[in-house]
């Protein structure tokens, strides 16, 4: 399996889940800021021109979500439950995510951690503003869900929690509105305790680069 990722924000999620089931990948380091991403070989892999994509044989997977799935099924791992109402709970989750947790969070993200990077300028304040003001209201459902669970689905570590908490691993840095959220907190430090979770991406000597 060839998992391509770049240390950002979606492929956090399928290399913390490879990391902690000690999947066997190939990591390819696709550079974004090179736009290696973009360029005719990557694109014929993924026409969407975005990280992560998993090729696993004649399977070719791009979206973060469906990547762990693959990897816990594959792996015969509790993260994608072999019970079919918690496999539905986790798509639950995933999808809330997707259009709102994340999505604000990785508003916050671009705003205040790609835009300097890539030399866009300053942030825009109208766009962090709205930003915040959703991702507390969303956070407001997470921290009350998180204050009678340990973990999202059946209080047993899955891939929603991966996906869910990733905004989390940039909280400082995008400046995440996370003041007054204790349940999220605790759960954070959870997660911290996983290896795999705090250190996701992989080292140099375990990637290649992008043909």
């Amino acid at each position: 399996m060839k998992l391509y990722y770049a240390e950002t924000f979606n492929p956090r999620k399928p290399c913390a889940v490879a990391k902690y089931l000690g999947s066997p990948v190939e990591y390819v380091r696709v550079d974004l800021a090179r736009g290696e991403q973009l360029k005719p070989a990557y694109l014929a892999l993924n026409p969407n021109g975005k990280v992560p994509l998993l090729i696993d044989g004649d399977t070719r997977l791009w979206e973060s979500g469906a990547i762990m799935a693959h990897l816990a099924v594959k792996a015969g791992s509790e993260l994608w439950p072999s019970d079919r109402a918690a496999q539905v709970e986790v798509l639950r989750w995933l999808s809330w995510d997707a259009a709102h947790f994340s999505r604000h969070g990785a508003a916050l993200y671009f705003e205040h951690v790609i835009k300097p990077y890539l030399g866009m300028g300053e942030p825009n304040t109208a766009a962090v503003d709205e930003a915040s003001g959703f991702f507390k209201r969303f956070a407001a459902i997470l921290d009350a869900h998180l204050a009678t669970h340990d973990w999202l689905v059946g209080d047993r570590l899955s891939i929603a929690d991966f996906a869910v908490s990733t905004p989390l691993g940039w909280a400082t840095e995008a400046r995440l509105p996370l003041d007054g959220f204790d349940h999220i907190g605790h759960w954070h430090e959870r997660l911290m305790a996983l290896p795999a979770w705090r250190e996701p991406f992989p080292t140099q000597q375990t990637r290649t680069a992008a043909a």
